[in-house]
């Protein structure tokens, strides 16, 4: 009787659950059109408004998770069973505790993974003209939240989902743009500004640097709130000649992870690629048939990685407009990267909004049936970091797998002819002596940090309170320190920041402190290099400046935790009320910048002072007085002088033009949004402007950032080029109309050289030096090589650094330079180098060492020694100002952005 009354419960309390499913509104009813349907597109409010219809099922919720750089809200829906949506604070809890295995024991660990749900994360729409991942979205909240067929009762029973809109800004500016041509043929999706407001496809590079709104409420979500085992992350597009691209990835991973999380992404991706082939949807392909790894830090997905998380990325093909497949022979041919090849075929919307659905049932099928080993693997994750954080561990990767062989190599003698004996590998079983790892791999200093130490006494502390701010957000355990300590002699003082090594996230934290070892990559010996996914080196504290101390003991001292996610203030800085001769802040300080252009906005005086090295000088005003102390939450130290410093240059507020293009240059966007940040004036010129001339009448000073100023084609070769189609002005509306054209050398150069001429400065950075060949300046390629009484550039078997830091040497005797240390840290990404022929020109940066690098992957480095990095040459009256590096490298190089502002004040007169 009772279990007769159980099973009409539970009967009945299916057919309520399937009533209520029945009155969800499909996206037809909503919409007005099927999702997938050809030439039709969803923009973001008509999306918002359907999840909050879809809010209104008991197997859903509805989060803000926070609002967006445009002002529109960002929402969450969690969908799962309308029991778990009721305990939802018990399985989110449940899933902190386990990420970060603090205090548990092995059975306290499987006691909450058995009660646990999987918590898997899918989002869409980052990129948004990579509109399947928005739209599968839609058509995957729908089908949970209405299907009630065995397989999604047991996902919603079993799992928690997170269904995140990536970027509501960009569906917005994309759909409305393609929907608004009247005649479908013609859609496209040629949109006229970035999709996101300052970064478009960077949104997907700012995952541990958090600049953005957006990056900030989905880490607090993945890092701080929820912590998924899963982070499912849509994008396109496939491959020519396939279908989809997804794990498992190609080599190299980082060699920082577990390795569980490895073997889990493989698990991850055989589950994915074998729903297809079930399902008879051909095309998927993995691995070395596609370009994405495992290496990288910094985006959606790969940040992931680095806290025990499995990240996966699909990238596939397919547009509301129709396509087709098209044919690429060696994919035909089936292999391990692509078991099911895909043939040519017409492709429409639909197919790959059907695929992204199995995709998804996929992931949340495998989350399922393995949900308490993936609860309970991502504890033992987090405790192997935390043992590794507690005791002698060293990092295995290639410079050491190097040094074990030289010091091999060292003791033994080359091998006599015909015979293998005395070479690495020379036989079947042949290897390197056991000792030979115990001499590099228990080496002492080799080994990896217990923990940091950043101490509040260095000159730059707010920006080191900014990267502990990166940290916080990433859910990483910050320290504090109450009173003043010591270790190993060193005395610290109260409030420095401790970041120890002994918590789950270990592997972010090690990322973010330690070089990066990037291994040599190439298709073949003696063959081109292969190109990382993104950078191959990015140790934030390097490209920040930050300093700080490693710490290779154990050790303690008066820390008291600061809770997760708390961010932190560098401490406020008050000024004396009184100062008969004015203030001075440091010009090595990055918020000191901020403060005087808030002094100039509020026409306060403020002056440089060369003999130290540039530092602002403000007299005492009521101005002063009020700027100070408002901007004092910024932490930069006013210190008081009794009267004026001698040699002081008055600077003013300057005109400065950012250069932008039609479509929206990121690195400019990026420019744009660290100009707001602190506190600069500026317009954005483009092309037209340029050309029209007259640019002294509006500008002081011009930035170029890379990809501005098209190669001049000198004979060592230029650096960088940039195509591609902008539309006619009669092909746009008004607003958008003056902001097409390009940069030219026979109309837009002329211009620019008047401009120095008459007294303007100009600033270039990373492949914009193009203009010092424009003008001709006693400037050459460094890179090159002379083959036949003639020069070329060095070919990449020879010299091929993609993104990495690399060091340089400054001449700190410079305006330009002024607040630089004498060497510092900055990000190469086959950055120009220089020789310079001519005095008149001056050095600010110079490559010192054959051995620059500091984190990433240099091969051939020794070809910049003595090179330059940096320069300035007058031409007429004014000065342009050449950048190789990357100094303003998405907003993270706080280390080298002094070297722009410095250039913004340089002009006055």
């Amino acid at each position: 009787m009772k279990l007769n009354l159980l099973g009409t419960l539970a009967f009945s309390l299916w057919l309520a659950t399937a009533a209520q499913a029945q009155n969800v509104p499909s996206p037809k009813a909503h919409f007005g059109f099927n999702i997938g349907d050809d030439y039709q597109l969803a923009n973001y409010t008509q999306t918002e408004a359907y999840f909050k219809k879809l809010s209104a099922s008991p197997r859903t919720k509805l989060v803000d998770i926070g609002l967006t750089e445009e002002g529109r809200h960002q929402w969450m829906l969690i969908v799962s069973s309308p029991e778990n949506i009721k305990n939802l604070d018990k399985y989110k809890d449940i899933s902190r505790k386990l990420a970060r295995a603090e205090g548990l024991t092995d059975d306290q660990a499987k006691a909450l993974a058995a009660q646990g749900k999987a918590i898997v994360w899918i989002d869409g729409g980052l990129h948004a003209t990579e509109t399947v991942g928005t739209h599968q979205l839609i058509e995957t909240a729908y089908e949970l939240v209405s299907r009630t067929d065995a397989e999604t009762m047991r996902i919603l029973n079993d799992a928690v989902i997170l269904l995140v809109h990536a970027n509501p800004d960009g569906q917005e500016l994309v759909s409305n743009w393609y929907m608004s041509q009247k005649d479908p043929a013609k859609r496209n999706m040629n949109i006229p500004r970035l999709y996101e407001k300052y970064i478009g496809h960077d949104n997907n590079r700012d995952f541990f640097m958090m600049n953005m709104k957006e990056s900030q409420n989905i880490t607090r979500q993945q890092y701080l709130e929820w912590l998924p085992q899963v982070v499912y992350n849509h994008h396109q597009t496939g491959p020519a000649g396939s279908v989809v691209a997804g794990p498992p990835y190609r080599d190299p991973f980082n060699y920082v992870y577990d390795p569980l999380l490895v073997t889990s992404i493989d698990a991850l991706g055989a589950a994915m690629s074998s729903r297809l082939n079930a399902e008879n949807k051909p095309g998927y392909t993995e691995r070395n048939g596609t370009s994405f790894s495992t290496w990288w830090n910094g985006g959606l997905r790969t940040t992931t990685y680095f806290h025990n998380m499995v990240g996966l990325l699909t990238e596939i093909i397919g547009s509301p407009t129709p396509a087709t497949v098209p044919l690429v022979p060696e994919r035909l041919v089936p292999s391990s990267n692509t078991p099911y090849p895909v043939t040519p075929q017409s492709w429409h919307y639909k197919q790959s909004i059907d695929y992204s659905l199995s995709l998804n049932y996929a992931v949340l099928g495998y989350a399922v049936r393995q949900r308490d080993q993936m609860l309970y693997n991502m504890y033992i994750m987090g405790k192997n970091s935390i043992n590794r954080g507690n005791k002698d561990n060293w990092t295995l990767s290639p410079k050491r797998a190097d040094s074990i062989n030289a010091a091999y190599r060292k003791d033994t003698p080359p091998p006599t002819s015909g015979g293998a004996g005395g070479g690495l590998g020379g036989g079947r079983n042949a290897g390197v002596p056991v000792k030979y790892y115990d001499q590099v791999l228990k080496d002492p200093t080799l080994r990896d940090p217990r923990g940091y130490i950043i101490p509040a006494n260095q000159t730059d502390f707010p920006t080191a309170v900014k990267f502990i701010n990166t940290l916080v957000r990433a859910g990483i355990l910050i320290q504090k320190s109450t009173a003043e300590f010591k270790v190993n002699g060193i005395s610290y003082p109260a409030g420095s920041y401790v970041v120890k090594t002994d918590q789950a996230f270990r592997p972010h934290i090690l990322d973010m402190f330690e070089p990066q070892d990037h291994p040599n990559d190439f298709q073949y010996p003696g063959g081109p290099p292969i190109r990382p996914y993104d950078n191959a080196g990015w140790t934030l504290a390097f490209q920040m400046g930050v300093k700080f101390d490693r710490m290779m003991e154990s050790f303690d001292g008066p820390f008291k935790p600061v809770p997760y996610g708390e961010l932190q203030n560098p401490p406020v800085q008050t000024a004396a009320s009184v100062a008969k001769g004015g203030y001075m802040l440091s010009s090595a300080v990055n918020n000191s910048f901020t403060i005087v252009n808030d002094l100039l906005k509020a026409g306060a005086e403020v002056y440089r002072v060369p003999a130290e090295s540039g530092a602002f000088y403000i007299p005492a005003s009521a101005q002063a007085k009020t700027v100070l102390g408002t901007d004092a939450i910024l932490g930069v130290k006013a210190t008081t002088l009794a009267k004026a410093p001698k040699g002081a240059i008055k600077v003013k507020n300057l005109r400065i033009g950012l250069w932008d293009t039609y479509g929206g240059s990121i690195p400019s966007g990026w420019v744009r949004w660290l100009f707001e940040q602190q506190h600069f004036t500026f317009e954005r010129v483009y092309a037209q402007e340029i050309d029209a001339g007259n640019l002294k009448n509006k500008f002081d000073v011009l930035v170029f950032v890379g990809g501005a100023i098209p190669s001049a084609n000198v004979r060592a070769g230029g650096f960088g080029e940039f195509g591609g189609r902008t539309p006619s002005p009669e092909e746009l509306p008004a607003e958008y109309r003056t902001q097409t054209g390009r940069v030219t050398a026979d109309k837009s150069v002329p211009q620019l050289k008047a401009f120095l001429e008459a007294g303007g400065n100009i600033v270039t950075i990373g492949s914009s030096a193009n203009l010092a060949y424009h003008l001709k300046l006693p400037v050459s390629n460094a890179l090159v090589e002379t083959i036949g009484g003639q020069e070329r550039p060095l070919p990449g078997d020879k010299f091929y650094i993609p993104g990495s830091v690399l060091q340089v040497t400054y001449d700190t005797t410079q305006p330009a330079t002024w607040g630089m240390p004498a060497t510092g840290d900055v990000q190469f990404d086959s950055s120009p180098v220089f020789k310079l022929s001519d005095g008149s020109l001056k050095p600010l940066a110079t490559y010192t060492s054959a051995t620059p690098l500091r984190s990433g992957w240099a091969w051939g480095q020794k070809y910049l020694q003595n090179n330059v990095a940096a320069f300035m040459a007058p031409v007429g009256a004014g000065k342009l100002y050449v950048f190789g590096p990357e100094i303003t490298f998405r907003a993270q190089a706080h280390g080298t952005f002094k070297l722009l502002f410095n250039q913004l004040y340089a002009a006055a007169k």
